[in-house]
């Protein structure tokens, strides 16, 4: 069975972000909204800010340990320091076979008590929950982009997929 798409009723934010320190802040917001069982996938380039974003969340969640990118170890579990959920934070980029390769770093077994984040996850991990956040980094362009900033300057999309994230409010993102 396929994993539920978007529709045009998923709740959706639509954000632009100015620098690293800001898209730390969105991670940290977007943290405020996060609860144990919860499946984020990121979407980027190389250089959109995916890892920034996830240190933001790991500080909003606050877990233990420097969140940094898991490129070569692919996958890294971030503990909480009190009562909230662990992070678990994966890089899917190395991984080509899908969730059939994803099987091996157990992450249905850590879902229902983490936040497990997963960058360059689409089209791999879907299948884990047919509740998940789809955050879309894009670089800005053209006229969304001022020319003293074009290198930092982010457009954000968040999007709530499935029966979790319905009639959630994102305005606090923004």
């Amino acid at each position: 069975m396929n994993a539920p798409h978007a529709t045009p009723s998923a709740p959706t934010a639509q954000l632009t972000v100015k620098s690293a320190e800001s898209m730390r802040d969105l991670g940290r917001k977007l943290a405020a909204l996060l609860h144990p069982g919860d499946l984020v996938l990121l979407s980027g380039e190389l250089g959109a800010g995916k890892t920034t974003l996830t240190r933001g969340l790991g500080e909003g969640l606050g877990v233990r340990g420097a969140v940094t990118s898991p490129t070569f170890v692919i996958a890294r579990v971030h503990p909480p320091l009190g009562d909230g959920p662990a992070l678990v934070h994966v890089d899917a980029y190395r991984l080509s076979g899908g969730l059939d390769e994803m099987e091996d770093l157990d992450l249905d077994v850590s879902l229902p008590e983490s936040v497990i984040v997963v960058e360059w996850g689409d089209g791999k991990v879907e299948e884990l929950s047919e509740d998940r956040l789809r955050v879309v980094i894009e670089r800005a362009v053209g006229a969304d982009a001022p020319v003293d900033d074009a290198d930092d300057v982010r457009s954000v999309t968040v999007t709530g997929i499935g029966a979790r994230w319905e009639g959630t409010d994102f305005a606090p993102l923004g």
